[in-house]
């Protein structure tokens, strides 16, 4: 049998141990591709949400050729700050964009990028800030009851020994000179409705049908679907839409519960995620979900989703004045988690997440909460 270690040990009679490696065929080993690494669990090759407690909720980061659906809160505040932390980590870790949107031009949406945080000066300044500030209850002596001792804490403040992913000052706007390093590519429904025709394929509105034609042309002509293994330095497609669904991109099925093309929105998403299981891409998409109708139709979507993960704001709700919930601006829930060359789901333990909105810093963390069984002495 062969030493595991090449030259490590020696045979029975004294003589150097020899041991087999295989040798790559020139070309075969794809080159490291910035700004992701490979998942310990299921090997497959992750890039960051650019949120880095999001990422420990979805197993480590977002799977390149995965799809992550995010459903809007009421007032589109907390979907569109992660829907930007997504766009400024392609941004820091060079990879290309893809924004489109049917609300706003995709260049306005760049320039308010929020600032990375790159030197550990401004991330222990960042650490101190979104340290949870201490009740009252908290500040006297709480004994938590066994079963609640025990569960396990989201990270939420920045920490130096991580080396994926970034944190973000959302206080501050990123440079023009760093968002001039990167290559971007842009799709504004209605200035792509008035400079190309109206496509119509298979019962799909044009706004789905031109965008799908966009995102297929950038992949293909920018060598994302491999096909211009010569090149040596690989990179990573990140395609971010906003607010999909909604009446802005010619769909109704936000305001009616019939709505004429029931299945336009789910036959886009079917087509896009064939592009990007082909491809070094990944895709993040809000959608409106508490506006849709027909609640079919949202069962639909998440099916199609690779991820799903809700946003529930507190603005304008009850539990905005519950003393209860007074630490957190919101509750995130899971509601989907793909299964990656695996038969279980690699999801955090935590299910309790809520969120809070600091001035320089948005962070998921586990809610603790006057629960039963949680005792003060």
């Amino acid at each position: 049998m062969a030493a595991r270690g090449a030259g490590a040990g020696t045979t029975a009679t004294g003589g150097p141990a020899t041991s087999f490696q295989r040798k790559a065929a020139a070309g075969s080993r794809l080159a490291a591709v910035p700004g992701t690494r490979p998942s310990v669990r299921h090997g497959q090759l992750l890039l960051s949400s650019g949120l880095p407690s999001l990422d420990g909720v979805l197993g480590g980061g977002l799977a390149v050729g995965t799809l992550l659906l995010i459903e809007e809160d009421k007032y589109g505040v907390y979907s569109n700050l992660l829907f930007k932390y997504f766009l400024a980590e392609g941004v820091v870790c060079g990879h290309d964009l893809f924004v489109a949107s049917a609300m706003e031009p995709p260049d306005n949406i760049l320039k308010k990028l929020p600032a990375p945080l790159l030197d550990d000066t401004h991330r222990n300044e960042l650490r101190e800030e979104v340290t949870p500030a201490k009740s009252e209850d908290f500040q006297d002596s709480m004994k938590i009851a066994w079963r609640y001792e025990n569960l396990p804490k989201m990270e939420a403040s920045p920490t130096t020994s991580t080396k994926f992913g970034h944190y973000y000052d959302i206080s501050k706007t990123m440079s023009p000179e760093l968002l001039q390093s990167i290559k971007w590519h842009s799709f504004y429904l209605p200035e792509e409705l008035s400079l190309e025709p109206k496509l119509k394929m298979c019962n799909m509105n044009c706004g789905y049908a031109n965008l799908l034609h966009s995102i297929q042309r950038v992949i293909y002509q920018e060598g994302f679907d491999g096909s211009h293994p010569q090149k040596k330095q690989k990179n990573i497609l990140r395609i971010g839409i906003q607010s999909l669904g909604s009446l802005l991109w010619g769909d109704d099925i936000c305001s009616s519960d019939t709505p004429e093309d029931i299945h336009s929105l789910t036959k886009f998403l079917y087509v896009l995620r064939g592009l990007l299981r082909k491809s070094l891409s990944a895709c993040i998409i809000t959608v409106p979900s508490h506006l849709i109708q027909n609640k079919a139709i949202m069962e639909r979507v998440t099916n199609l989703s690779d991820m799903v993960v809700g946003l529930e704001s507190f603005i304008g709700s009850e539990r905005e004045t519950n003393p209860l919930y007074k630490d957190y601006h919101g509750l995130l829930h899971v509601h989907q988690i793909p299964r990656l060359n695996s038969l279980i789901c690699d999801v955090s333990d935590t299910k309790d997440l809520a969120f809070r909105l600091k001035r320089k810093q948005f962070t998921i963390e586990r809610k603790w909460l006057m629960q039963p069984g949680i005792v003060r002495y």
